[in-house]
């Protein structure tokens, strides 16, 4: 699907390592270019062409980015460098001045670094609870056990949309229910969701969500805080400067901008901000429906086939995303990884930053593909001979 718009993709490499980043297509090259190339500026502070230019540009992607996650606002956009600083805005912004001792947030034992390790800060520094959600027998989180976990202290619950590593689909409509219901609020990380599945934080009653732009074919360096509007007007910014203030003296006196402006201090990610905006109107042309249907018919063929070879172990082979997680039998999946690129096939391997999981995995590490809409049936193929023929795989990396 559409592989003639990536231009890494000459390089007659097989990619499957689209959770840990994804490759860019021509047109958000071209935009980033074009801007480097002829109409370079800051924005909200030059009265010439060019930064009149960078401003439409710039501020455009609030629109493109609100209309995408079917949120209420352009001011509910917030432009970040990625998930990791949206999440941990979320946390010592918001939640640190919100939550008292005692008060519970509820995460689960899948979740990316990103969503855990601000939460277990806080809760050193200001003694909430943090607590997981139990998985269910394939690694998966369940409606019923968020449902079974909640208690009369439960404020927050945390969770991603879809797992980085088990793959699972979470159930955010009716989770996002049940936050509304029992006035929790409902955080998440749509990292590997929001170019896959549909997103939309008004109908799952999302109070926060975060993901990044170079997940879903655009820049590194940029990503997307949402928030409720008039949450993000209690939150307290965690950078002071230029752009988000509107008055200074003297005295010690100041006064910030409004949301989203008081939350993006000096000079931001411009090109990548409009590489972004022009990488979610490429999704859009596609359609996630089409790029689901087309990751899972893939996922389900890569399945059938490792199925059939003796020493590969599958760990996640029911879950509703292009994400599979495997071993070969008694190989370190490091070596697994190295041994696939030398038949060019890029995979992760490793604990995928969730090193909670091990707990309930009942092991450390593996190897993950996760697929996107330029990979084919040809590339499984390519991955199912290499791994066909992987008793080898010592006489090959050695």
């Amino acid at each position: 699907m559409n592989r003639d718009d990536f231009p890494i993709l000459r390089q007659n490499i097989v990619y499957f390592d689209n959770g840990a980043t994804t490759l860019k297509p021509q047109c958000v090259i071209d935009k980033m270019v074009d801007y480097y190339s002829n109409y370079t500026s800051n924005i909200h502070r030059g009265e010439y062409s060019f930064a009149h230019k960078t401003n439409e540009e710039y501020d455009g992607v609030r629109e493109i980015v609100k209309n995408f996650i079917g949120a209420s606002k352009n001011e509910e956009i917030i432009f970040t460098k990625g998930s990791t600083e949206a999440l941990n805005m979320i946390v010592f912004g918001f939640f640190k001045n919100k939550l008292k001792e005692g008060d519970e947030v509820l995460i689960n034992k899948a979740e990316h670094a990103s969503n855990v390790l601000p939460w277990f800060v806080l809760q050193k520094d200001s003694s909430i609870k943090v607590k997981n959600i139990e998985l269910d027998e394939n690694y998966e989180l369940t409606f019923e056990n968020v449902k079974k976990s909640i208690t009369p202290k439960t404020r927050v619950i945390a969770i991603s949309h879809i797992s980085n590593v088990v793959g699972d689909v979470r159930d955010v409509l009716e989770i996002g229910k049940l936050c509304l219901e029992n006035d929790i609020y409902f955080v998440v990380d749509a990292s590997q969701a929001v170019s896959h599945i549909e997103v939309n934080v008004l109908k799952s009653h999302i109070s926060f969500l975060a993901f990044s732009g170079h997940k879903m074919m655009g820049p590194t360096g940029v990503g997307v805080l949402y928030g409720k509007y008039d949450l993000l007007c209690e939150m307290q910014p965690l950078e002071y400067g230029g752009g988000m203030n509107q008055a200074f003296s003297s005295d010690g006196s100041y006064e910030l901008k409004t949301p989203p402006s008081r939350f993006e201090a000096g000079t931001p990610p411009i090109a990548e901000v409009i590489g972004l905006g022009e990488a979610i109107k490429y999704i859009m042309s596609i359609g996630v429906l089409n790029i689901h249907k087309h990751e899972m018919e893939l996922k389900q063929y890569l399945v059938s086939e490792m199925e059939k070879i003796d020493n590969v172990i599958l760990y996640n082979k029911h879950s509703k995303s292009g994400i599979v997680i495997f071993n070969l039998d008694h190989v370190f999946s490091q070596d697994t990884a190295i041994y696939l690129n030398h038949y060019n096939i890029c995979v992760r391997a490793g604990n995928h930053c969730t090193k909670m999981l091990k707990d309930d995995l009942g092991i450390k590490n593996t190897c993950r593909v996760s697929m996107y809409l330029y990979n084919t049936k040809e590339d499984v193929d390519k991955l199912i001979e290499a791994l066909r023929v992987s008793k080898n795989i010592f006489k090959v990396i050695l």
